[in-house]
C-alpha cells in the first residue's frame, strides 16, 4: 500500500524515518520514497502511525495497541524526538489495560501477529503475569472487571459490579472457576505459560486441574465424544472450536498431560482415564501413556468401574477391553504405600462378616473395583485363565472382606468358560476364600453345579461351623440368664429387664438359624446319597479321593472309612 505524506510529519517524531530520509539521494528532491517491508503490523498499523505523527487523535484499544506498540519501537518514536511520544502513549495505555481482565485477554491473543517484537518488548510477559495475579488473587477480597459470561451483578438491580463496588448492596464473591471459560480460549503457548504462572503463584493444583479440564473439553473433540464425560465435575464449554486433526490433537494432549498436577487426587481420576483413553486412539508417545497410567494408579481408589472399562484398540484385539492396560495401573497401585500394610488390621468378627460393616481402606475399595472389572470382563470367551488370574492375584486377601464379588466374578468366567479342565477349575477356585462368603453367596455356592466338588464341600464345611458357632454364642447367653434371674422369679434391677429383652430377642433369631442348620443338613443328606453312589462304583470312588488327596490302600469299601474320610476333611484346613 502506497502512502503520499509530508516528509517532516514524520521525521519530527521518527528517528528511523529521519534517517532514511537523510540516506536517501535522488535527482528530483521533493519525492522521496521509503519502503518498509519488516514494519510491524503492516500498512494497517502505520496508518496509524501516520495519523499520530499528523497530530490526528488516535483511539487505541485492546485489540491495535500491542501493534502500535512494536511499531513505534521500530521506528523509534522516543521522547528525544518529542514529548509524548508514541513509545511513552502506546506504555502508558498498557500499563492501564493491564488492570481490566478482558483487555488484557484481548491483547495477549493479538500477540502472534507481532513476534517477535511482542516477545522482545515483554508485552506478551507483562500480560501473563497480569492474568495470574488476577486468576491467583482471592476471590472475597477483589473482584476484577470480567467478560461478559462472567460478569458479577448486585442481588438487587441490573448493575455491573466495578473492582466490588456497589451502590444497592454488598458484592457477591465470585467462584474459584470463574476464568476457565476465558483462559480456554488462549492458544496453546500461551495457555501453557499462563498454567505455569498460576503454578509458580501458588494456586492450588486442584483449581489449575480443573482449568485443564474445561480447556481439554474445549479443544479435544475426540474427549468429548465420551458421552460418560460429559458433564461431570465440570461443565462443557458453550460451543467447542473448529475440529483440529488428530496430529494436533495429538501435540495438545501431550501438552495436557505434561501440565496435570502431580500431586494424587488433584486431578479427577475420570478425567485422566478419558485423557489414557484418548491418547491410545491418538496413538501418543508411550512416555505419556505411562505417565497416566502412574499417575492414575496412585488414586486408583477413586476411580469408577464405568472409567475403567477401556476398549482394546491395540493391533492384536485378543480381548475385547485392554486387560494389560489395567494390569499395569494395578501394579502401579500395589508398589504405592497407600496404608500401612498390616493384616491384624483387617481381621474382622461375625458380626461385621454378616452385616458388611468393615472399614472402606483404598485397598478394601480397589478391591471392590477389581472385583467388579473382573465380573465386566469374565464374559469374553478370549480372555485367558492366567490373565484373569494375574487381576485377580493383586488384591491380597486380607482387603476382601467379603469374597461375594470375586466369586461372582469367578461364577461368570465358569459359565462363559465351559471348557475349563478340572485342574483349571479348582485354579480359580483358589483365588476366593469361602470362609468369607456371605449366608447369600454360600447358598448359591453349594447349588453351582459349575463349581469343583471340592469347593462346594468346603462351603458347606464353614457355613455349618459358622452357624453352630451362632448358636452356641445364643446358648451361652441363654444359660447365663438362666443363672441370673432370683429364685421368686423377679430380676435384680431395670438394667436386667433390658438385657433379657434383648437376649431374648436373639433367641428368637436363633429360631431361625436352626431352621438353616436344618436345610443345611438336607443338603448334607443329599450330598451323602451321592457320595454312597459313588461307592459303588470303585472307579468313582478313587476319582473321589483323588479330588480329597486321599488314596485308596484296600480293594473293598467300608462305610466306616466313608465316615471317618469325611471328619478328617473337617478338621483339615480349607
Amino acid at each position: 500500500m502506497a502512502f503520499h505524506l509530508h516528509k517532516f510529519p514524520l521525521l519530527s517524531r521518527s528517528q528511523v524515518i529521519e534517517n532514511r530520509i537523510n540516506d536517501y539521494s535522488s535527482e528530483d528532491d521533493e519525492k522521496c520514497v521509503l519502503q518498509f517491508h519488516d514494519l510491524p503490523g503492516g500498512a494497517k498499523t502505520f496508518l496509524l502511525v501516520a495519523k499520530f505523527c499528523y497530530g490526528i487523535r488516535l483511539e487505541l484499544t485492546a485489540l491495535n495497541i500491542v501493534g502500535i506498540r512494536c511499531a513505534a519501537e521500530y521506528l523509534q518514536m522516543t521522547e528525544d524526538r518529542g514529548d509524548g511520544n508514541l513509545i511513552m502513549l502506546s506504555e502508558s495505555f498498557l500499563n492501564e489495560m493491564f488492570g481490566h481482565w478482558t483487555d488484557t485477554i484481548k491483547a495477549l491473543e493479538t500477540c502472534k501477529e507481532f513476534l517477535p517484537y511482542s516477545e522482545e518488548l515483554h508485552i506478551v510477559s507483562r500480560c501473563i503475569d497480569s492474568l495470574a495475579m488476577k486468576a491467583c488473587a482471592d476471590t472475597n477480597l477483589f473482584s476484577w472487571p470480567l467478560p461478559e459470561n462472567g460478569i458479577a451483578q448486585c442481588p438487587e438491580g441490573n448493575h455491573v459490579l466495578w473492582n466490588g463496588i456497589c451502590s444497592t448492596a454488598k458484592p457477591q464473591p465470585l467462584s474459584e472457576d470463574w476464568w476457565y471459560e476465558d483462559a480456554s480460549l488462549l492458544r496453546l503457548s500461551s495457555y501453557k505459560r499462563l498454567i505455569l504462572a498460576v503454578e509458580s503463584r501458588g494456586m492450588k493444583p486442584e483449581r489449575i486441574a480443573g482449568s485443564l479440564v474445561h480447556y481439554a473439553k474445549r479443544h479435544l473433540p475426540l474427549l468429548c465424544r465420551q458421552p460418560s464425560f460429559r458433564g461431570r465435575n465440570h461443565a462443557a464449554p458453550r460451543s467447542l472450536v473448529s475440529h483440529p486433526s488428530d496430529a494436533d490433537q495429538r501435540n495438545l494432549l501431550e501438552e495436557i498431560v505434561a501440565l496435570v498436577p502431580t500431586q494424587k487426587g488433584a486431578t479427577p481420576t475420570n478425567f485422566l482415564l478419558r485423557l489414557l483413553r484418548t491418547s491410545m486412539v491418538l496413538q501418543a508417545r508411550p512416555s505419556c501413556q505411562d505417565k497416566l497410567e502412574k499417575q492414575i494408579g496412585a488414586q486408583l481408589d477413586q476411580a469408577a468401574l464405568e472409567d475403567l472399562l477401556i476398549p482394546n484398540i491395540g493391533y492384536s484385539m485378543e480381548t475385547l477391553y485392554d486387560i494389560d492396560c489395567v494390569q499395569r495401573i494395578l501394579d502401579h497401585f500395589a508398589h504405592i504405600d497407600n496404608e500401612p500394610l498390616d493384616p491384624s488390621n483387617y481381621i474382622i468378627d461375625e458380626g461385621q462378616l454378616m452385616g458388611g460393616s468393615h472399614p472402606l481402606t483404598p485397598m478394601t475399595m480397589v478391591a471392590t473395583l477389581v472385583d467388579g472389572y473382573l465380573a465386566e470382563v469374565a464374559p469374553d470367551v478370549n480372555l485367558k485363565l492366567p490373565k484373569f488370574q494375574s487381576l485377580a492375584a493383586v488384591i491380597p486377601d486380607y482387603a476382601r472382606p467379603l469374597n461375594d464379588g470375586i466369586y461372582c466374578a469367578i461364577d461368570i468366567y465358569l459359565k462363559a468358560h465351559p471348557w475349563l479342565t478340572d485342574s483349571e477349575r479348582e485354579q480359580i477356585c483358589s483365588l476366593m476364600n469361602c470362609q468369607k462368603l456371605s449366608l447369600e453367596a454360600s447358598t448359591h455356592a453349594t447349588q453351582n453345579e459349575r463349581l469343583p466338588l471340592r469347593v462346594i464341600v468346603q462351603v458347606l464345611f464353614f457355613e455349618q461351623l459358622r452357624l453352630r458357632t451362632s448358636i452356641s454364642g445364643w446358648l451361652f447367653v441363654s444359660d447365663n440368664l438362666k443363672n441370673s434371674q432370683n429364685p421368686n422369679g423377679n430380676l435384680a434391677n431395670a438394667g436386667n429387664n433390658t438385657r433379657v429383652g434383648a437376649v431374648r430377642d436373639h433367641l428368637v433369631e436363633a429360631d431361625d438359624i436352626m431352621e438353616r442348620v436344618s436345610e443345611l443338613e438336607k443338603e448334607c443328606l443329599g450330598m451323602k446319597e451321592e457320595l454312597e453312589k459313588l461307592v459303588k462304583a470303585k472307579r468313582g470312588w478313587n476319582l473321589f479321593l483323588r479330588k480329597f488327596g486321599f488314596r485308596s490302600k484296600s480293594k473293598s469299601i467300608d462305610p466306616k472309612t466313608v465316615k471317618s474320610c469325611l471328619l478328617i476333611q473337617k478338621n483339615q484346613s480349607p
